[in-house]
């Protein structure tokens, strides 16, 4: 069993030939100075790091990210 959370915007979405670039630790298409290219590659790492999954929905017309995360249940633990 999965949580999803999904993040959109309303912008013209992200150009195809930087999909498989986004995910990298320091790729930016910003200006010299103005990022650091490292949210989304520490984002993934830390959703991975819990088993999760965080992707870019390339079906959506619009920027869609979805960060998919197991639910774990905790069978060891009795409610008090």
């Amino acid at each position: 069993t999965f949580a999803e959370i999904v993040f959109t915007d309303n912008g013209h979405g992200i150009p195809k030939n930087l999909y498989d670039k986004i995910m990298e630790p320091f790729f930016t298409t910003k200006d010299v100075g103005k990022g650091t290219g490292l949210g989304l590659s520490i984002s993934k790492g830390i959703i991975e790091a819990h088993k999760g999954h965080l992707y870019l929905d390339q079906s959506y017309p619009q920027t869609r990210f979805v960060v998919r995360l197991p639910i774990i249940v905790d069978t060891l633990s009795t409610p008090e």
